[in-house]
């Protein structure tokens, strides 16, 4: 079986590209799978996570962001002359790999992937939600180009969402619809958090999506009880870093900022509980990846990844209806009674195991073999 993958870069340490670097290595040694991984505006950065040697990577430097470089006319010129050059180059790829099956994991690229794929079956891996822009409450032109791209999305052969709920709008554009959830990244060091140090952890991107300014307030409240417990931020990126991080150094909160790592186990196995404030998420990464660590969990009930990862009261709280009064009680709760933070680790690490590649890649090749 030869699969190739399409995405536009792997340069960043986020959840996509760990998971699918990790995704893509397991078809190739474990199951044997040809795979090529495809990018568009890699350039000559180095990839954030290893490929397997087994894995064929090919980078088609195009670049689109350098559209930028130009403004009105001349923009949409050079955009339609990098996206020609995109399926120019593509064609030349799908003619030496002679793939099997395609996966593109961005919907902004499905429209010059289905031409260049001709009759080969055409997957979108959707690692964002159906309507995100709109629950996140963005702006009329963002919603716009939001519903402009699912509507290409209806050139793929089959949709593959990471829950249930996402994959209810999705079937309400296309009808070949699947739930396959993300392989997470789970501690496999066999260490696991002591939950004694006074230390709590979020993940994620400064941006609207994510809602920091609802994390700040959560922990404005927390701090008036626990002033002796620090949150730790591993953050940056995002459309909202400039703005969040001025307001965060006059807090005086006991908040400590962080660069994005690779080496996130270690700093979830150095902490006693982590928080996740999005306002909608495809899946959740970070979940799995911090309950595998032995902590247990406070997040938003936000469509649509939190409620098909955690058990509410079992391995972690759901918060519904965005209560910033209830979520910081939730977390002063943890705080206060660590038999209870002890009985939801232990519990947490045993619901993170649904998530391991075993369990989720047959699921992928059962799509494969369908599909072919």
């Amino acid at each position: 079986m030869r699969v190739l993958y399409v995405n536009d870069a792997m340069t960043i340490y986020g959840g996509l590209e760990r998971i699918l670097t990790e995704k893509i290595n397991s078809l190739s040694d474990t199951y044997g799978y040809e795979v090529c991984l495809t990018t568009i505006n890699q350039g000559s950065r180095e990839l954030a996570f290893t490929l397997s040697p087994r894995v064929c990577y090919r980078d088609l430097d195009i670049c689109l962001y350098r559209q930028y470089n130009y403004r009105g006319i001349r923009r949409l010129w050079h955009r339609r002359r990098l996206l020609r050059l995109f399926l120019q180059r593509l064609r030349t790829t799908i003619r030496d790999f002679r793939p099997d099956v395609i996966v593109c994991v961005r919907r902004e690229l499905i429209g010059v992937v289905a031409k260049a794929s001709g009759d080969i079956p055409l997957v979108f891996e959707s690692h964002a939600s159906c309507r995100g822009m709109a629950m996140a409450g963005e702006g009329l032109v963002s919603r716009w180009q939001e519903s402009y791209y699912n509507r290409q999305v209806k050139k793929a052969q089959w949709v593959v969402a990471l829950t249930e709920g996402d994959a209810s709008e999705w079937r309400k554009l296309v009808s070949n619809v699947s739930v396959i959830p993300n392989i997470a990244h789970l501690n496999e060091s066999g260490t696991f958090s002591s939950l004694q140090s006074k230390s709590v952890i979020y993940v994620g991107r400064f941006s609207r999506q994510k809602d920091i300014g609802s994390l700040l307030l959560i922990w404005q409240q927390v701090q008036r009880c626990h002033p002796d417990w620090q949150l730790h931020i591993y953050g940056g990126y995002g459309e909202q870093q400039d703005k969040f991080l001025s307001q965060i150094k006059t807090l005086g909160a006991n908040i400590a900022l962080h660069e994005p790592t690779p080496d996130i186990f270690t700093h979830y196995a150095e902490s006693s509980i982590l928080l996740l404030t999005s306002r909608y998420e495809p899946f959740g990464l970070v979940l799995p990846e911090a309950m595998s660590c032995g902590l247990p969990v406070v997040a938003f009930d936000c469509p649509y990844g939190p409620a098909d990862i955690i058990t509410d009261g079992t391995d972690g709280f759901l918060i519904r209806n965005r209560d910033i009064a209830d979520f910081a009680d939730k977390v002063c709760l943890l705080m206060e009674q660590p038999e209870l933070r002890h009985q939801m680790g232990e519990a947490a690490i045993h619901s993170s195991r649904r998530f391991e590649a075993s369990r989720i890649m047959p699921l992928w090749q059962q799509l494969f073999s369908r599909l072919t």
